[in-house]
């Protein structure tokens, strides 16, 4: 969940590499650090915090050196202090390492190196890597006739000893033109300039310098020099690979006039769901028509053939999605779909059953858990009959990811590059998958009228414009009732149904950038418990949209009021029943039940947003996440 970047080239590269480190910052921000090469020493620079820590230190120290790595921490190992930041350097301070990921069998190798006479600085685990380079260095086994580098050899052979996930750049004082990365389960791109070469965890980093990247697959490495980019395996083997060109533009990754970069993507959000559309949903397609399909995801016939159930693994708020998804497909084309933490599952999976669709949900493509618990499942089906072999469908934001090179079929959930840590867009645009793959189900199984599904596609395409609306009309109002709200400690939020789960984002949102304790119940389950927590010091919010669950959220809140709660109601104003119930509303227009979650859970995120900006603290990096959980 760090973040790496790297540079050689002809320009100075701290600056290129602060920039690069300040794309990445919602991967860590707990410390970070670079370390360049000038006159035939390594400069490490490192700090605790915020990468504005380190850019202070660094206007103190002037160095023109053309290569460096950087590195911002998300602590796994050790505390986020100074001695545990990245980058780590051998004893003898010719190398540094920066690493993102865990490396699983650090303790036997510390241990090994500590008889050795090595001497370990970090509580880290990434401090035994400069340290096995430095014995390789000093007893070198034979030389692969396939590798061009000592440098390169030592970190081949260093990998070799290495469990875990995990993703490596490296530069050391007697090979100052090399720069050198490996991938093994952990992002890692690297860029393509005029005569300069960049490496990164993600794209973020490098767009404002090139479009032209090349992804390292798992167990790669590279070697960077000013000549060029090598690419080998860890056979040490020569690969023959190509660059692709990124469809981005670098004012994705800029906040555009917006304080917060969550703010900006919250507004962006009728785009994506347009976007989506777009590409989801065929324009031609009407009631009647029998040579188009109104869905056009592209999913190939073997994947739905015979489809008896669904399982989907996920994790945070992609989990919150596919309770959502389970809703939708269940209830529009009538499989029974289970929702598992990809976490949990890997390690207590569900009995395999027959002609079985998994689905694997994930923002960045490289959340660790689920990632695992596919690899897992794609595993324990090989070699059955053909009824139980695998079926893997990944849904992601980022096709390029390690998610699209695992599974054979993607549903691009078409966000763009998301900044802030909370994630809003990609729930969105998570959404909106989940309502074409269940169209797109219920379509082929002829399992609702066509009269119906024009009726939900039509209802999807409004649902831009009343975003837009809630956009426009709520956010002041919105940011107003927040100042309600900026000491209270604790939240409850409540749904039924298909809103079940936004009661969950909500509470979510709320606790990820706020800090305030928040719990989001089934409406109907509050008064089996939950209710004791209730007082006029926890206000309540209930998602009431018109449909079959309406008027029994009405009544759940009204069991609420009756403890003296505060009540917010996420409601169409229209509904005559809520004013005389709520203490506060938060209007939504009226649209279909099925649909509503795409609209309700907007004013939730305007909601834990103002609270969080009012309370003074960082929207866009909350203390202890990172956007992207490449480790387990």
């Amino acid at each position: 969940m760090c973040g790496i970047v790297g540079y050689i080239g002809t320009q100075a590269a701290t600056e290129i590499l602060l920039s690069g480190l300040e794309k990445l910052e919602y991967r860590g921000y707990d410390s970070a650090g670079i370390a360049t090469i000038w006159e035939g020493e390594v400069n490490c620079v490192r700090a605790k915090g915020k990468l504005y820590n380190l850019r202070s230190k660094l206007e103190q120290v002037e160095t023109p050196s053309q290569i460096g790595i950087g590195h911002t921490r998300w602590a796994t190992h050790g505390k986020p202090e100074v001695y545990n930041a990245h980058p780590h350097m051998d004893g003898a301070m010719r190398i540094a390492v920066v690493v993102n990921g865990i490396i699983e069998n650090y303790s036997e190798l510390r241990e090994e190196l500590k008889h050795k006479g090595y001497q370990f600085l970090s509580e880290t685990d990434v401090e035994v890597i400069p340290h096995l380079i430095a014995e390789f260095f000093k007893h070198p086994p034979s030389v692969s006739p396939f590798c061009p580098s000592l440098l390169l050899e030592a970190v081949r052979d260093t990998v070799h000893k290495l469990r875990g996930a995990f993703a490596i750049a490296l530069i050391s004082a007697d090979y100052p033109d090399e720069l050198i990365v490996v991938r093994q389960q952990a992002p890692m791109v690297i860029g393509f300039g005029q005569g300069e070469f960049f490496c990164a965890s993600d794209t973020p980093a490098i767009i404002s310098h090139t479009r032209a990247v090349l992804p390292l697959d798992n167990k790669e490495l590279a070697r960077l020099t000013p000549l060029g980019v090598e690419v080998y395996n860890f056979a040490g083997e020569r690969l023959r690979k190509q660059p692709r060109l990124l469809n981005l533009n670098p004012m994705m990754v800029e906040k555009q006039g917006f304080k917060h970069f969550m703010l900006k993507e919250i507004y962006e959000q009728p785009g994506v769901v347009r976007a989506c559309l777009d590409a989801y949903f065929n324009a031609d397609w009407n009631v009647g028509d029998s040579t188009n399909s109104p869905v056009k995801l592209g999913l190939p016939e073997e994947i739905y053939a015979n489809l008896e159930q669904i399982q989907i693994v996920a994790c945070g708020t992609s989990w919150h999605a596919a309770l959502v998804g389970k809703y939708l497909i269940e209830q529009l084309a009538g499989i029974p779909t289970q929702v598992h933490y990809a976490s949990e599952y890997r390690y207590a999976p569900s009995p395999l059953t027959p002609n079985t669709l998994t689905i694997g949900v994930t923002q960045s493509g490289e959340t660790a858990d689920t990632l695992a618990a596919l690899a897992m499942e794609k595993e324990r089906r090989q070699d059955k009959e053909p009824k139980y072999q695998a079926r893997l469908l990944g849904i992601t934001n980022r096709p390029e990811s390690t998610l699209g090179h695992m599974v054979s079929q993607i549903i691009n959930t078409l966000a763009g590059i998301e900044i802030g840590v909370a994630a809003t867009k990609t729930f969105i645009a998570q959404l909106m998958a989940f309502y074409a793959l269940a169209l797109d189900l219920a379509y082929l199984r002829n399992s609702i009228s066509s009269i119906k599904l024009q009726e939900i596609i039509d209802g999807l395409r409004q649902i831009p414009g009343e975003i837009e609306a809630t956009l426009e009309k709520q956010e002041d109002s919105i940011g107003q009732l927040a100042h309600e709200f900026a000491e209270t400690q604790d939240f409850i939020f409540l749904g039924r149904g298909i809103n079940f789960p936004i009661a969950l984002e909500g509470a979510l949102k709320l606790k990820e950038i706020s800090y305030i304790h928040a719990e989001g119940y089934p409406a109907g389950e509050m008064k089996h418990g939950p209710i004791a927590l209730l007082d006029a010091k926890v206000p309540v919010v209930a998602i009431a949209m018109p449909g079959s669950v309406y008027e029994k959220v009405i009544s759940n809140a009204q069991e609420a009021k009756a403890r003296d709660s505060r009540l917010i109601g996420v409601t169409p104003l229209s509904q005559g029943e809520a004013a005389e119930i709520f203490n506060d509303f938060i209007p939504v227009s009226k649209v279909d039940e099925l649909l509503s979650p795409i609209l309700t859970v907007i004013p939730l995120q305007l909601l834990a947003y103002h609270i969080a900006a009012l309370r003074g603290l960082d929207v866009d990096q909350p203390r202890n996440l990172a956007k992207s959980v490449t480790v387990e």
